[in-house]
């Protein structure tokens, strides 16, 4: 659920705006809101420094991880002057493999003409002896003026590369070669002298890798830093008064009024205006938080007055998931990586809600591939004489009905929780409207796809649903805005709503999808079982291996829009929340 916010006020003598601001963020409960725009020296000082020390983290991040632990621990007397050098020394990686690449192009280039000094070539025009450089086709070298020598160095595809020697400079017709800045030999010495002062270069990066967890830990100094030097930039000053707003959950303001009243700062809260940006934070059950993580991968939040569908999104997610992936053999994979990895890390996450998400969701798999009776592939497990748990889950119209069924389900959910959310006002009538509109997609979906009759009801439904949702979507006292208004929202939704309905067949879809893919691996490996094992292993292997990626990449497409996108559509939910982020320590 979303947390009850209040607002909060409160002022202090500005000599004493930054111990205030210190004790707020000892008891880090407080969101501010900034009185004025955070700037100043001392902030423009910190973001630099911040710029500087993520350039030297990401630079090092590179780095193998066992590299860093493996390195000793060394005190950093000056980490600025470190992280620069660390930069330095990318800078000039950098400028030596951009001129390593010129190199290795001019290499290529001057390879059909040998080695030779282009210095002597500028000599000679010192010397009124000129010698040019040319490309040129075979069939067209006697067109060369008279008077020149001609020397032939190499030829390739049809085109002579030839100098060109005259005591005078004469017009030829042909683009004249720029000469090198080195000759062919010097080139290649100096692209080895770059190499290895680049592997140099990555050696001392290597060497310094050790320092990455104590910048890492400077750098969430800076980022408090930042956080406190903003939040004093941030408050308002008059008269010798600083005074700051901002938000503290409901529950939270008895200790934020003892210290208030303890330090003598005047403070009042009351209820948020309509027109403030209030922050969200969430609390649910611990069965329900395991979703936060994929919240969290969306960077997606409810408004301050919106709904937290996170029980049905989890509920729903679980479901989509198990039916996607639709492969007991797979979900049971999952598991146990998710489990191995759980345990080795365990120390290194501290975000242990991922891997309860995950075996929830593999044991959505797994109970669905029983029920269907699919264990890394279908016919195979049949054949061997297993059967499934429910055999019409195997029906592909059934499954093409229950797909529909699920979304005007879910859908009717959305409209239901509106509906319940705006009761007693009439409005809460046009959600009801819009259920009957869902459940008569429904049914009109299962005739125009998969050929049913149609109720004898279905008429009552629309008629019923169109009623409600004209008449109540915006009441008001002139009955003919009312019903502009509300033939306005049917025109613009009634198809929507079908095409809404239609689009939960994607989970049969994507679903079948990943169990023909399954099922030809299995077929293909057997034909090469008895003459290629090896081959017959591979082809196992790197099929399933590649359904096995597939598999969640479709549910985070698939499975979570229809959470994101159609649910939410129709729960009338932006996704619009800023988080919930207090001054703390």
């Amino acid at each position: 659920m979303i947390v009850p916010m209040k607002k909060v006020f409160l002022i202090t003598q500005a000599k004493d705006a930054d111990g205030c601001l210190k004790k707020l963020r000892h008891l880090g409960v407080l969101h501010l809101e900034h009185q004025n725009p955070p700037q100043g020296t001392g902030l423009a000082a910190i973001h630099e420094d911040l710029i500087l020390i993520n350039h030297a983290l990401n630079i090092l991040n590179q780095e193998r991880p066992s590299l860093r632990l493996a390195a000793e621990d060394k005190e950093i007397k000056d980490w600025k002057f470190l992280c620069q050098h660390i930069v330095d020394l990318q800078k000039r990686i950098l400028q030596l493999e951009e001129y390593g690449r010129s190199l290795k192009n001019n290499i290529a280039l001057w390879k059909e003409w040998g080695d030779f000094a282009p210095e002597e070539i500028r000599r000679l025009a010192e010397k009124k002896i000129f010698m040019r450089l040319y490309r040129i086709p075979a069939k067209e070298m006697d067109k060369l003026p008279q008077g020149t020598i001609v020397r032939r160095v190499s030829s390739s595809l049809g085109m002579i590369n030839c100098a060109v020697i005259s005591p005078a400079p004469v017009e030829i017709p042909f683009k004249e070669l720029e000469l090198p800045a080195l000759g062919l030999r010097k080139m290649q010495e100096r692209l080895q002298r770059d190499l290895k002062t680049m592997e140099t270069l990555k050696k001392e990066i290597s060497s310094l890798a050790c320092h990455y967890d104590k910048l890492t830990a400077i750098k969430k100094d800076l980022e408090k830093e930042q956080e406190f030097q903003e939040a004093l930039a941030g408050m308002g000053q008059q008269q010798g008064l600083a005074y700051l707003a901002g938000f503290i959950p409901h529950d939270k303001t008895d200790g934020l009024s003892e210290a208030a009243k303890k330090q003598r700062w005047a403070f009042l809260f009351k209820e948020p205006a309509e027109e403030d940006n209030i922050p969200v934070l969430i609390r649910n059950p611990g069965w329900v938080s395991i979703i936060k993580p994929v919240f969290k991968l969306l960077e997606i939040l409810p408004g301050y007055r919106e709904l937290d569908i996170s029980p049905l999104f989890l509920c729903f997610l679980s479901l989509f998931f198990g039916m996607i992936i639709g492969d007991a053999g797979y979900g049971a994979l999952y598991f146990l990586a998710a489990l191995i990895i759980q345990r080795i890390r365990r120390r290194k996450i501290t975000e242990q809600k991922i891997f309860f998400l995950i075996y929830t969701f593999s044991a959505c798999a797994i109970f669905w591939g029983l029920l269907t009776g699919t264990v890394f592939g279908h016919e195979w497990y049949l054949k061997a004489g297993a059967r499934p748990l429910l055999p019409i889950l195997n029906n592909t119209k059934f499954l093409q009905a229950f797909c529909f069924f699920l979304g005007a389900f879910h859908l009717s959910l959305a409209h239901a929780w509106q509906a319940i959310r705006k009761a007693p006002a009439l409005t809460a009538l046009a959600d009801c409207g819009w259920i009957c509109i869902l459940w008569a997609a429904f049914f009109l979906a299962k005739t125009l796809i998969l050929n049913d009759p149609l109720p004898s009801f279905l008429g009552a439904l629309i008629i019923t649903g169109i009623t409600l949702v004209i008449f109540c979507s915006s009441p008001q006292k002139n009955l003919f805005k009312t019903i502009a208004s509300g033939l306005g929202a049917v025109s613009l939704s009634l198809v929507n709503n079908f095409t809404d309905v239609v689009s939960y067949i994607r989970l049969f879809a994507v679903g079948l999808a990943g169990i023909a893919i399954s099922d030809t691996v299995n077929i293909l490996a057997g034909d090469f079982f008895t003459a290629s094992p090896v081959i017959c292993g591979l082809i196992i292997f790197f099929g399933h291996s590649i359904n096995i990626i597939l598999g969640p990449l479709s549910v985070l497409v698939h499975g979570i829009r229809l959470n994101v996108l159609e649910f939410s559509s129709h729960a009338s939910l932006s996704w619009s929340g800023q988080a919930y982020k207090p001054l703390q320590e």
